[in-house]
């Protein structure tokens, strides 16, 4: 399956951060990998997090919280406890480009931890990744504000993770071609 994600400003004081990401999974239950650019940025290390929601509708601060549906402490994307939605930083150089290319064994694009339909957003600073002894380092990793955000769309459904064997669609077409081939013989 392939997802899409197109980010956006949060607001007018940092209206140049954009980018537009890829996110794919081959297989059910397999990794998922995010590709893509992030313009605009400062230079440095930016916390990127999946949010619960897919509301944006008073920007990225509709977004809710990090996606977390075990309820457990904030982490690094390769900590056993960790957010589903905790996935560190990027890092942007010094024309503000953040080239994006993470895969994550704990998002998915179905079952419990689907990130479909929830937000992406970039923040204004790096993401301590829990170990900070700030008092938000539990929740947030310390990360600043929400600098763009972008809904997590379906680009591609479902049939890309059977790579060419019998998909549904194929399936379809089958059973449609021996019923049409089954009716005339049987008429003749």
């Amino acid at each position: 399956m392939v997802a899409v994600v197109r980010l956006t400003p949060h607001d007018v004081k940092v209206q140049n951060v954009t980018g537009n990401l890829k996110i794919v999974q081959s297989v059910p239950n397999g990794p998922v990998t995010i590709t893509g650019t992030i313009y605009g940025l400062t230079e440095g290390l930016h916390g990127f997090h999946v949010h619960e929601k897919g509301d944006l509708s008073d920007g990225c601060t509709s977004a809710g919280a990090h996606f977390n549906p075990e309820n457990v402490t904030h982490g690094a994307p390769e900590d056993t406890v960790r957010h589903v939605g905790d996935l560190g930083n990027i890092q942007a150089n010094s024309q503000g480009e953040a080239a994006v290319n993470i895969t994550d064994n704990i998002i998915s694009l179905s079952g419990p931890n689907n990130i479909l339909g929830r937000s992406m957003v970039v923040h204004s600073d790096e993401d301590d990744l829990g170990k900070g002894n700030h008092t938000l380092s539990s929740t947030t990793g310390n990360s600043g504000s929400r600098w763009a955000c972008g809904v997590i769309g379906v680009q591609s459904p479902t049939e890309s993770w059977n790579s060419g064997s019998f998909t549904t669609p194929n399936a379809s077409i089958f059973v449609i071609f021996f019923l049409v081939i089954a009716y005339q013989h049987l008429k003749f």
